[in-house]
């Protein structure tokens, strides 16, 4: 879909910076997310750094995710960092 995460980059602070099919850009925040059932174990950061995309969605190797949809509806307009 046009709002497909293309490119994700883990950042410092449990936040990654999100590049979308559409053209937008933009940092998303997982910090409300880290207490909650599965996503606890983005609370490591090592393992928080293993972020990637598959079938568009933000994902970590042990079936987190982050649902394109929410991407778009909760990110926060920005550049990539440096």
């Amino acid at each position: 879909m046009h709002w497909d995460a293309k490119f994700v980059l883990p950042l410092e602070d449990s936040r990654i910076y999100v590049e979308l099919e559409n053209g937008r850009k933009g940092i998303f925040d997982l910090k409300p997310y880290l207490h909650r059932g599965v996503f606890q174990e983005l609370r490591d950061p090592q393992y928080f750094k293993q972020v990637g995309i598959l079938f568009g969605a933000v994902t970590w190797p042990n079936e987190q995710d982050i649902a394109p949809e929410t991407l778009l509806a909760e990110m926060i307009p920005a550049e990539c960092p440096p």
